[in-house]
């Protein structure tokens, strides 16, 4: 898949995440892009992530952090690089109000974009269940870290399923929506800021131009995680909980350019000790001398990412790292399995799509499963036999030994 197929791809996906808003026979009848029409708006469907499988409750925080020492690189007169971050913590019963989904602003963003200003209630997107709650009394202990980046145009609420479920199990998890990166991100002051980076990406004039704008991403990502982390684990940390953290075990994950972030932070920044790409071409690269020796988790679609597919950066990606190392594609699946997409589809009852057939429940549940498997391997030490080879309890999971 190109660049620009796949970034068109991402946009396609703010759209659908738009689609689960409506009750599914609403959906089913859309012939085109949605209703332009006014009308009445169809009644509102509650959406719930799954809940999360961990021991512990679930606490969330939303983080405004700007870092002075950049200026954004999409919008030079915007100034200051700004990001801002959900942070999910293993917590204790107990709290506040139950955390959104995302906010109002953005909700609203993305119907006006599908053409359903006025039709579909942005709230219905917006108040999706969680499973997690603002203000949690913090669970007692040092935990990990993990810092996840979402795909080319989509706000980071499509890893709240995983960052839920990780937190559950025993992670401070850092979600992070990159500034100009997403189709609508809510800022303080009643900002929202549009992607701008994919302006610039539409208007590349070929395919190598348009992976330059990618690469650009990538390595900017890299370097908004590090200062993240710095802003979490510093002498003057910006989250009022950030003595939960153990400073000594930090990974970071990403779903599509995110995945490749993540690659990028690891070469930027050697405090990441691990790291995931979910279906994520590689376009900054992992060079000839590897990560230092550091754990990497390959996990993908069967169709895209095989070896030997139609993204070469796998197989060499692959052949670079020098340290544990899995390459796991999943039969059935697509671009936007290893996001919430499919799962709320699901529970709305909208129809499969048949070029990725696996089913929201198993898409959710492969996806967690197996990242979480990788860092309680690397980052808590403990043998998981799921990553040993084939399991008859998993079998779209494919071991790609190249």
């Amino acid at each position: 898949m190109t660049p620009r197929l796949r970034r068109r791809t991402a946009a396609t996906a703010l759209a659908a995440m738009v689609l689960l808003a409506l009750p599914a026979a609403t959906a089913h009848a859309w012939p085109g892009p949605g209703p332009t029409a006014a009308g009445a708006a169809p009644a509102a469907t509650a959406l719930e992530l799954p809940r999360p499988t961990g021991p512990y409750a679930v606490g969330a925080e939303v983080l405004h952090l700007t870092d002075h020492g950049r200026a954004d690189p999409w919008v030079p007169g915007a100034g200051a690089r700004e990001l801002m971050v959900s942070v999910h913590h293993p917590a204790r019963p107990g709290g506040g109000a139950p955390a959104p989904y995302m906010s109002d602003d953005e909700a609203r963003l993305l119907l006006a974009q599908r053409g359903l200003g006025g039709v579909v209630p942005a709230g219905v997107v917006s108040s999706a269940s969680t499973h997690a709650r603002t203000d949690a009394p913090p669970a007692r202990g040092r935990f990990p870290l993990v810092l996840l980046s979402p795909g080319f145009g989509a706000p980071r609420a499509t890893l709240t399923s995983l960052a839920v479920d990780l937190a559950s199990r025993g992670y401070v998890v850092a979600s992070v929506d990159h500034a100009y990166e997403s189709g609508g991100t809510s800022f303080p002051g009643g900002r929202t800021l549009t992607c701008a980076a994919c302006d610039v990406a539409e208007a590349a004039p070929d395919d190598d131009a348009e992976r330059d704008v990618l690469r650009t991403v990538s390595t900017g990502r890299a370097a908004d995680l590090s200062f993240v982390l710095d802003r979490l684990t510093g002498p003057h940390p910006a989250w009022e909980h950030s003595r939960m953290i153990d400073r000594r075990r930090i990974a970071a994950a990403g779903h599509s350019v995110g995945g490749s972030a993540a690659a990028s932070a690891m070469l930027a920044d050697p405090r990441v000790g691990a790291g995931v790409d979910m279906d994520g071409t590689f376009f900054e690269g992992i060079p000839a001398t590897g990560l230092d020796g550091r754990p990497f988790l390959m996990l993908g679609t069967d169709a895209g990412h095989r070896p030997g597919g139609a993204d070469g950066s796998w197989d060499e990606g692959y052949q670079h790292l020098d340290g544990w190392k899995r390459w796991l594609t999943v039969r059935g699946s697509g671009h936007f399995t290893f996001t919430d997409l499919p799962e709320l589809g699901e529970r709305l009852g909208l129809p499969v799509d048949p070029s990725a057939p696996l089913s929201g429940a198993r898409s959710t549940e492969v996806t967690r499963d197996y990242v979480a498997a990788f860092l309680d391997l690397h980052l808590k030490g403990r043998h998981r036999p799921l990553l040993d080879g084939a399991s008859p309890d998993n079998p779209e999971v494919v071991f790609n030994n190249p």
